[in-house]
This record gives C-alpha cells, sequence and structure tokens, in this order.
C-alpha cells in the first residue's frame, strides 16, 4: 500500500489502519496487522513493533499528518504523541481489507464454537453436542435476538427456547436476560463465548448445562462437625444451572455446607484424621467452594481439580 509523505515516498506493506475520533477529528496510525492484537492482549509492549510509522495521521493513505494544534485540542496539550497513540491503539476501530475481515470473522466464530461445543453438554445424558449443532443453536437465538428476545418468549425452530433462568416469578426480568447476536471481531473469542453460553443456558434453544468440573475436597475430621451460619443469600449466576442450585447456602456444620456445593458425591471417605470427598461440582460454584474451605478450614483444607470438564460420566 503506497503511501506518499509530503518530503518523500514510503511504501507500507502489510498495512492496518486503527481509526480513532476525538472530537470532531478522525487520527489514524499505521500498524503491523499482526502486531494490534498482540498490543492490545498485552503480548507485545514495544510500539516500535507495532507502528510502521510513529506519527498520529488525519489521512495515512495521503499522507496527511495530523497538526499539533488538532492533537492538543483533541488530547489534551500536555499529552505526549506517544500517550495520543497508545490511546487509539487501545480505544481505536482497526481497518482491515474483506478478505482479511472476512477471514479473521470466521475463525473467531470457529473457535467459539469449539470453546462453547467443549463447555457444554446434554443435562440428561451428560454428553457433548457436536460443533455443528451448537452452531445452529447459536444462530437461532442471533435470528430472535436482540429487542424481539427482550419484547416477547422466543420461539426457535425446535420451539423450546423459552428463557429457565428465571422461572414464573422472573418473567418480569427478561430484559436482564443475556442475549446473543452474533460474533464479533472486536471482543476475543474466549469472552464471546462465555456470552454465547450464558445465551444458551438461559433460553435453552437445546437442552444445555455447563459441564460439570470433577473436584477432590480434603477436610480434618475435627472441623467436619463445626457449626457455621448461613449468609443472607448467594448469588445465583447462569453457571450455576438451570434449578436455581446456590440460591442460599444451608446452615449446619462444615460437612453440610461442602456437600451442598457438590451436585453428585462419587465417594466419600475418611482416612485417619482427614476426611475426602470426590464428586461433580458445576463451575459456578467453585469458586464459593475454594472461599468457604479457605475460610472456614483456616488453609486447612484443600480443594484440588481432578478435571475441568466431565463430559459423559460411565454407567
Amino acid at each position: 500500500m503506497p503511501i506518499n509523505q509530503p518530503s518523500n515516498q514510503i511504501r507500507l506493506t502489510n498495512v492496518s489502519l486503527v481509526r480513532l475520533k476525538k472530537g470532531k477529528k478522525r487520527f489514524e496510525i499505521a500498524c503491523y496487522k499482526n502486531k494490534v492484537l498482540e498490543y492490545r492482549s498485552g503480548i507485545e509492549k514495544d510500539l516500535d513493533n507495532v507502528l510502521q510509522i510513529p506519527n498520529v495521521f488525519l489521512s495515512v493513505s495521503k499522507g496527511q499528518t495530523a497538526p499539533t494544534q488538532d492533537l492538543a485540542k483533541a488530547f489534551g496539550p500536555k499529552t505526549s504523541v506517544d500517550d495520543i497513540i497508545q490511546e487509539i491503539l487501545k480505544k481505536g476501530e482497526m481497518q482491515v481489507g474483506e478478505k482479511e475481515r472476512h477471514a479473521q470473522a470466521e475463525r473467531i466464530h470457529n473457535e467459539v464454537i469449539d470453546i462453547v461445543a467443549g463447555k457444554l453438554v446434554d443435562p440428561k445424558t451428560k454428553r457433548v453436542y457436536t460443533a455443528g449443532m451448537i452452531e445452529k443453536a447459536l444462530e437461532q437465538l442471533s435470528a430472535h435476538g436482540g429487542q424481539q428476545q427482550q419484547e416477547e418468549h422466543p420461539k426457535a425452530a425446535s420451539g423450546t427456547a423459552t428463557p429457565t433462568a428465571e422461572g414464573e416469578e422472573g418473567k418480569g426480568k427478561k430484559k436482564d436476560m443475556p442475549m446473543w447476536t452474533g460474533i464479533v471481531t472486536t471482543k476475543s473469542a474466549k469472552s464471546q463465548a462465555l456470552e454465547a453460553m450464558k445465551a444458551l443456558i438461559a433460553w435453552q434453544p437445546i437442552p444445555v448445562s455447563r459441564a460439570r468440573m470433577r473436584l477432590r475436597v480434603t477436610c480434618p475430621t475435627s472441623l467436619l462437625k463445626q457449626a457455621v451460619k448461613a449468609p443472607a443469600k448467594k448469588e445465583t449466576t447462569q453457571e450455576e444451572g438451570e434449578d436455581g442450585e446456590g440460591e442460599k447456602a444451608p446452615a449446619g456444620t462444615v460437612k453440610d455446607r461442602i456437600l451442598s456445593y457438590i451436585e453428585q458425591v462419587e465417594t466419600q471417605d475418611t482416612e485417619g484424621q482427614e476426611w475426602e470427598v470426590v464428586g461433580f461440582v458445576e463451575p459456578g460454584a467453585f469458586k464459593g467452594l475454594g472461599e468457604f474451605i479457605g475460610g472456614e478450614t483456616k488453609g486447612r483444607g484443600r480443594v484440588e481439580v481432578l478435571d475441568m470438564a466431565v463430559m459423559h460420566e460411565d454407567g
């Protein structure tokens, strides 16, 4: 991509423009497209490796640099050029060609589908769905997404896309339900996968739940019968399932509370002065369990992750 500078001619290749509108002006910088995302994710920290030219432009293609007075008016008179460039890099919109944009969207789309397919299961069989089935379910949500989902109960092709996370008492809270309107290229695949999972669990175009974590919890037997107070309310998240689990932790003993986090106990045993339980926990309950064990046992108890995502338990 040739760019004519005022005093000479510089030929830029593999260029990506990052644009930011500030005030009434639009400012541009010329970057190496492979480095912009690395800079935003924190992998690349050296601006010299990101920028093709360390200047701020009004138009890169015309070689028109931004006047000092325009930069001062938009970003403040004491803001350095490096700080301005960093703001444009972090907040600006990256311009790429149509083919590159399509390839990037396709890559993110595939990553999101793969992540979601690896984290959700059929709640009855505990088996994973194929990537194709997850893709179709998300297409149903995006087709019936946005304002339409907020204004009425959507009905997907299967006729099952109705909200489950809030129940009959939650009909007036549909606007709080997570929405899915499709893949975007301005967010990471990981963050979009989380949004997609929340929407799928909430709206259920196909029956889904998060794959359970398999944990081992150990605690001194001397603490098991120690009484604990029930908190006023334990915050419920979409990751905590569709049955309202985790809304309120029970009072009782330390052992009672530990078992309340475990959806399915696999083994339970006492050896010497230590009690051990192995079981399946929903990912949304893992943090609460860890905090309880750490606080209540003062570091004498442990939570060990055996499997991050259990898809199917034989038998």
